[in-house]
Parts: structure tokens; C-alpha cells; sequence
């Protein structure tokens, strides 16, 4: 049975929630928690899609191409298609934000596999999912939705995608992306 979005997950190193609350032809919209300290694991950019956070508790903190950005309730960030990011809970609480990504594209099918990963405790020592296992997952769904790192050059992270896919292929996580997508 596919992994169901609309569930809470948490990651139980980090403490980070994700459960999605909207999919529109518009918008892909999902409610993100994240504790005081925490943030999003690398600067990245989103190539086809824009990203909204709206902060309903606490304080972001949100770097778009070297310049700070902070939000508190009420308040929101938009990041453009294109843009270099990332994002800290800049406050001593829990940050409590909805996350929104347009147009939605497979945003839905990505957080599938994610949360399938964090629900199978496919997780480093610091709650970072499966770097090998997620890049297989994006190759595998031809991802159109997936945040590319920026401090790897295209090229090169295309090269690692392929080479996660060969060598997910070979230990057989077909079985894994079948289990969270369908």
C-alpha cells in the first residue's frame, strides 16, 4: 500500500514532521515542523517550481542567494524557481510552517518516497534520509519536482543520480518505490 502523505511522519532522530494538507493542479501544500536548532540539510534550488513558506508558530530564517530572509507567524518567504536556498528554525521554539510548492508537478510522488524512507528508518546517524536510496527514488520517478544541491554541479549530480539508480536496481529497491507509490 502506497505511502499515505496526508499521515503524519516524523523523523525520530531529528524530531522534523511533514504531512501533506493540500494537492491542487495549482499547488502541492504540506505543514513542516522542525525544532529549534534544526534546518533543512543543504542549500538547494528548485529548477521548475517555486516555494512558499508560511510561518504558523515560531521563526524562519530563510537564505535565497546569500540574503537573510525572517518570518514569524503570519508572515511568509517565497522563493522563485531557480533560487539558491535554505531554510533554519531561527527561533529558540518549535517552528510550525505549511509549505507550499507551484505548480505541484510530483511534489506528492517525492514525499511518497521520503516519508516511505523516514517511516523505514532509512536514515543516517543525523535523520538524513538515505542520500543513495532518495537519489534511486528520483531517478526511478523521473522527478521533475526534485530540489537539486547546489553545492554539486549539475552534471555531477546528474552522474550520481544514474549511479544510485544502477546500483538501486542491482540491490532490488524497485520493491521499496513500489511499496510508497502504488
Amino acid at each position: 500500500m502506497a505511502t499515505n502523505i496526508f499521515d503524519l511522519c516524523t523523523n525520530p532522530v531529528t524530531g522534523e514532521t511533514f504531512k501533506a494538507v493540500s494537492l491542487t493542479p495549482y499547488a502541492f501544500t504540506m505543514q513542516w515542523t522542525v525544532q529549534s536548532g534544526r534546518h533543512v540539510p543543504f542549500e538547494h534550488l528548485h529548477v521548475y517550481q517555486d516555494e512558499i513558506f508560511y510561518v504558523k508558530k515560531g521563526e524562519i530564517k530563510v537564505l535565497v542567494e546569500g540574503k537573510e530572509h525572517i518570518a514569524r507567524e503570519g508572515q511568509r518567504v517565497i522563493i522563485t524557481k531557480g533560487k539558491k536556498h535554505a531554510a533554519f528554525n531561527n527561533g529558540e521554539d518549535e517552528l510550525n510552517t505549511w509549505v507550499e510548492y507551484r505548480p505541484p508537478l510530483d511534489q506528492h510522488r517525492l514525499y511518497q518516497c521520503y516519508n516511505g524512507l523516514i517511516n523505514d528508518g532509512c536514515l543516517d546517524k543525523n535523520g538524513a534520509v538515505s542520500m543513495p536510496m532518495m537519489c534511486y527514488m528520483l531517478k526511478k520517478m523521473k522527478c521533475k519536482a526534485m530540489a537539486r544541491p547546489t553545492s554539486i554541479p549539475a552534471p555531477l549530480f546528474k552522474l550520481t543520480l544514474n549511479l544510485f539508480y544502477l546500483m538501486g536496481t542491482m540491490k532490488g529497491w524497485d520493491k521499496l518505490y513500489e511499496k510508497y507509490t502504488q
